[in-house]
């Protein structure tokens, strides 16, 4: 007997046909199975480099989007605060309008509350004087008639040369209209009066009392002679003039109510005189 006779056989079987078969469609599935993982994997692979690909396009575009929008929100503002700062200014120029308009209108009621008390006030002072004149004048008339039994006032001059030609003009005026800025020779003003007396002698005055007063040499009240200027207010600002006529009497355009008078000088005392002859 071989010292191998019962010794098993080391060969390995052979395996049977299905068995075989049956590896090789396992074999088969775990490719197919790893084949489909492979592609899913591939395309699992790939869907992020498609992204990635794409994401900078998409978002530049949503930052074009973003930026433009938000230029739109900024000029709206702007636009906004523009017109908020024009109706600000415009509602400020209202408001200072007004307030000028206010203040105009308080100065314009102010002006004509002291013109209007200016006027009354010149008014009274004129209705004083003319009342004042009134009763020294009848209180003189009645002297003069007592003293002269004719109620005549005219006084009878010792001027000679131009002043008596002077003096006998204005005389013979009396009894003539006071009309303001009259110059004769149905009616005079004061100074009118003067005027038109001296220009009987070749003199030519000013036209009006202010300059009057300053025309010739002044003279004391207590030094007159007939023909002198006399004037009532300040030299170079009086309000009124009148001739001296001698003994103490004067001749004056004095006002509508008396129209031209010779009175006393106590009648109305002047201020001072002038001196032109």
């Amino acid at each position: 007997m071989s010292h191998t006779a019962h010794i098993r056989s080391h060969r390995k079987p052979r395996r049977s046909a299905s068995t075989i078969a049956m590896r090789t469609g396992v074999a088969g599935g775990v490719l197919s199975t790893l084949a489909v993982a492979g592609a899913s994997g591939a395309a699992h692979a790939a869907e992020p480099v498609t992204q990635t690909l794409e994401l900078p396009t998409l978002t530049a575009d949503l930052a074009a989007q973003v930026a433009q929008s938000a230029d739109v929100t900024q000029q709206a503002a702007a636009s906004y605060q523009l017109q908020a700062e024009r109706d600000a200014a415009a509602a400020k120029a209202a408001k200072q309008a007004k307030t000028d308009l206010a203040e105009a209108k308080k100065k314009a009621a102010e002006a004509k509350k002291k013109a209007e008390e200016a006027e009354r006030k010149e008014a009274a002072e004129r209705a004083s004087r003319a009342a004042e004149r009134t009763t020294l004048s009848a209180s003189s008339d009645t002297g003069s008639s007592s003293a002269t039994g004719t109620g005549s006032s005219t006084s009878t001059s010792t001027a000679t040369g131009s002043a008596a030609a002077v003096v006998s003009f204005v005389q013979a005026q009396v009894g003539k209209a006071y009309v303001s800025g009259a110059t004769g020779p149905s009616a005079y003003d004061c100074s009118g009066l003067v005027q038109a007396a001296f220009k009987q002698v070749g003199i030519s005055l000013p036209r009006v009392s202010q300059s009057q007063s300053t025309a010739g040499t002044q003279v004391g009240l207590d030094n007159l002679q007939p023909g002198d200027i006399l004037y009532w207010g300040g030299a170079g600002s009086a309000y009124h003039v009148g001739v001296y006529v001698g003994g103490g009497m004067f001749v004056g355009a004095q006002n509508s109510s008396t129209g031209v008078v010779e009175k006393p000088l106590s009648y109305d005392p002047p201020s001072g005189a002038v001196r032109v002859l």
